[in-house]
Formats: C-alpha cells, structure tokens, sequence
C-alpha cells in the first residue's frame, strides 16, 4: 500500500468521524450556551443545572441520528476497510 492510499484513507476516516460527530456535539455546544446564558441571567450556580439537561439533550440526538451514523459507518468500514484486508 502506498503512502497516498493511507494519507487518502486516513482523509476519509477524520471526515467520516468529523461527519459522525457533529449533530452530538453541536446540540452540547447550543445547549451548553443556552444554560450558561440562563445561570447569568438567574445567578443560578448549580452543576447539575448544567450537567443535566445537556446529557439529556446529548442522549436524545445520539438515539435519533444512531440509525444513520451506524450506516455511516458500516457503510465506510465495508467499502475501504474489508476491502484493505481483503486486498483490494
């Protein structure tokens, strides 16, 4: 294998992780905001204000979007990994 298939590979893997990983942490990062901007209104200092409902709301669009990543990544592993190991 050359150093341009593992450099082409190592390319698709960081995307289909960068792919797999952006509504999860795009939902901690709106909800975090939306907490932080809520304590310093309230004077509210409590850590599970924060840790609560941004776990909840973490849990909800991983269980909603696991359908399609799950494909994602089957989809990924079968067409470039099984195809390295097959020697392809």
């Amino acid at each position: 294998m050359s150093e341009g298939q593992i450099l082409d590979i190592l390319r698709e893997m960081l995307w289909t992780t960068f792919v797999v990983s952006t509504p999860v942490l795009t939902v901690a990062l709106i909800t975090g905001v939306a907490i932080g901007l809520f304590q310093a209104l309230t004077s509210v200092q409590e850590m599970t204000l924060t840790f609560v409902p941004k776990l909840a709301a973490i849990a909800v669009v991983f269980w909603i979007s696991m359908g399609g990543t799950g494909m994602l990544l089957v989809e990924f592993y079968q067409r470039r990994i099984l195809a390295l190991v097959a020697g392809g």
